[in-house]
């Protein structure tokens, strides 16, 4: 077992995470041949049987079970070993992962990347966004900006805000309800199920007549869209809406009682990375000038 190769160890994990040479060959961006190759050459050269071919795929024998464990386990140690040798680098220079929801990179985050990019133009930024947290221990991203209330414990990082809510909607919208109370219009567009856990959500849920919701979206960005079209009032992140030409703040206090915090969040290990450090600290300053 001394001379067993951690590559040759990594093929056989993609085989069987994904029951087939062929998909194996396609995650790991190598020909379905090679894959093929390696696996019969292991196999023969350690008088171990893996795999068993059947039909409908590829299983694991005893002896590959017991050999994935261990292979999960090197995989494990290689990746931690991987950040803990990325966070002693010192050079502000690399690939640098970001990732953020869709409505702070579709209102504030922009400006604030094109200013980072000005002075440091060798790191290279990396950006996913969804409405999901990214979680950073599983090596999906560098860096993650985030709302939220509860950040993950194996990560750290820094409160920037309190994020607060209101309601919005177009010009046009805004002019016929003029000193009128909103919740009063009948015509709302609202998030759906997938925030159904977002206490705005629940607002709406229970406060606007089911009958007066036209639209619902899994996305504060299509919402926004929907909004500025003038379908009805929407509530938003006053980071986007106030952010956002064509659409107006309405006076109501409605969702003044709603905050949830927005977080810069990165692994442990990364947090001496020189990359990782400035950026966090870059971005800190500048969304603390911004108001909420």
């Amino acid at each position: 077992m001394h001379n067993w190769d951690w590559d040759d160890l990594r093929l056989i994990l993609a085989v069987a995470e994904h029951e087939s040479f062929a998909a194996a060959a396609r995650h790991l961006n190598v020909n379905h041949t090679t894959v093929l190759r390696r696996v019969n050459t292991f196999e023969h050269s350690h008088g171990l049987r893996i795999f068993n071919r059947l039909a409908t795929g590829y299983t694991l024998t005893d002896a590959g079970a017991e050999l994935l464990r261990t292979a999960e386990i090197m995989r494990g140690a290689v990746s931690d070993l991987s950040l803990r040798l990325e966070g002693r680098d010192l050079k502000l220079e690399g690939t640098l992962r970001i990732t953020t929801c869709d409505t702070i990179m579709g209102s504030i985050l922009p400006e604030i990347l094109e200013k980072f990019s000005t002075l440091h133009a060798k790191i290279v930024v990396e950006l996913s966004t969804g409405n999901y947290v990214t979680d950073l221990s599983q090596r999906q991203a560098d860096v993650a900006i985030r709302t939220g209330d509860n950040p993950m414990e194996s990560l750290i990082g820094r409160h920037l805000a309190d994020v607060r809510f209101a309601l919005y909607a177009c010009d046009e919208i805004s002019r016929l309800i003029d000193g009128n109370n909103p919740l009063t219009f009948n015509k709302w567009i609202s998030p759906d199920l997938t925030f159904s856990q977002m206490a705005v959500t629940k607002w709406i849920q229970s406060t606007i007549p089911a009958s007066s919701i036209i639209l619902k979206a899994n996305s504060l960005i299509s919402l926004r869209q929907a909004a500025i079209a003038g379908m009805g009032i929407v509530p938003l992140p006053r980071y986007l809406g106030d952010n956002t030409p064509g659409l107006t703040r309405l006076s109501s206090d409605a969702l003044d009682q709603f905050t949830t915090g927005l977080w810069i969040l990165t692994h442990r290990d990364l947090r001496h990375t020189a990359r990782v450090r400035e950026f966090i600290s870059f971005v800190s300053d500048e969304l603390r000038r911004l108001s909420f």
